[in-house]
């Protein structure tokens, strides 16, 4: 580990953390990261020292111009804290990298260490994969944890996926190991619409975040951008009809699956959100990635010239489109009962 400055006293601190790579389709998570950073202007303290975990023939450094003086960035995970404000402020602890190349049980230890002197009381994990979900309907977002009693505290689901993970399946089984109560929050990116940004997706992870932190997150033009990428991708499907088909299938499937959730506790959800905007208004304080059956897909296609992002033509649909997907590599589970359900019906479940 790197420090670049002093270690800062917290206040109930929660460690957010997301990683560029296989469990950041549409760069969901770690753009949602980068947002509260931004918007909260986090003050990066630590790196961790990227000879250590990072193949530089995979995450190359890059080299750029300071004041006339070639300088190189190093590919690596950064650590920041913000002050969240209000009546009762805390502190949040965002760590934002890449998934490491190599040394995974030592990368985990060194940012639990970290937890362990910061007194971070819980951590939260974001990802997002790709899934069969359909771009003009909500993002679901799947909670779960390994812990029983975190489980049903916060109302999440209890992970039982078994197969392939990525880092941040590693990273929440370390956290339940070494006794630290652990979250993953998950994003489905339409797995026929890949190509990041994914704003919508941010927007979904970053109001789950809300939900479950019991914080307003100032969301600046996230959720205007996130109305013009579904009405772009709108008009890039609507120009192959194969795929527009495929985008109707898909609807149809999940309008179905959820007739039962329509209900209550979503809308519960949403009416408590815009109380708590309203009550806080005015200024606020490359490889694939995961898909939902196991594999790695980062499949999208470009209209030359304009270099447009447009959906690829998508094969007919199985006759089970409700599947579910699993976290630490957004795997589905093959057998008949299957991982576990998440808060949404129709999201998938992970570690």
């Amino acid at each position: 580990m790197i420090e670049l400055e002093g270690v800062p006293e917290l206040i109930d601190p929660v460690m957010v953390a997301a990683f560029e790579g296989w469990n950041d389709a549409g760069d969901a998570a770690s753009t949602a990261v980068a947002h509260l950073e931004r918007e909260w202007k986090g003050e990066v303290f630590a790196a961790l020292d990227a000879e250590d975990y990072y193949d530089f023939q995979v995450n190359r450094p890059t080299v750029f111009m300071d004041g006339g003086v070639r300088k190189i960035t190093w590919p690596t995970t950064r650590l920041s804290v913000v002050r969240v404000g209000g009546d009762n402020p805390r502190d949040l602890v965002l760590v934002r990298g890449i998934e490491p190349s190599m040394r995974w049980r030592s990368f985990c230890n060194e940012l639990l260490g970290f937890a362990h002197e910061l007194g971070v009381e819980l951590v939260v994990i974001l990802g997002a994969l790709l899934g069969d979900t359909p771009h003009t309907r909500p993002v679901p977002i799947s909670g779960t944890t390994s812990d029983a009693d975190l489980a049903r505290r916060m109302d999440l689901e209890e992970t039982k996926y078994e197969g392939p993970t990525g880092i941040v399946g590693v990273l929440q089984e370390a956290c339940t190991h070494a006794g630290v109560p652990a979250v993953s929050l998950w994003a489905a990116v339409p797995h026929y619409v890949s190509q990041p940004p994914n704003p919508k997706a941010t927007l979904a992870l970053l109001n789950r975040l809300e939900d479950l932190l019991d914080l307003r997150i100032p969301l600046g033009e996230l959720p205007e951008d996130a109305r013009a990428w579904q009405l772009g991708v709108d008009q890039l499907a609507a120009e192959d009809s194969e795929v527009a088909e495929y985008v109707q299938t898909l609807e149809q499937a999940r309008d179905t699956a959820e007739l039962p959730e329509a209900s209550g506790e979503a809308i519960a959800r949403e009416f408590e959100r815009y109380l708590r905007r309203r009550d806080s208004a005015g200024p606020a304080a490359s490889g694939g990635h995961a898909t939902a059956d196991g594999g790695e897909s980062g499949s999208f296609l470009r209209d030359t010239p304009s270099e447009r992002t447009r959906p690829p033509r998508a094969p007919k649909p199985e006759t089970d489109t409700g599947r579910t997907a699993d976290t630490g590599g957004g795997e589905s589970s093959g057998s008949s009962d299957g991982p576990d359900t998440p808060d949404d019906s129709s999201a998938p479940s992970e570690d």
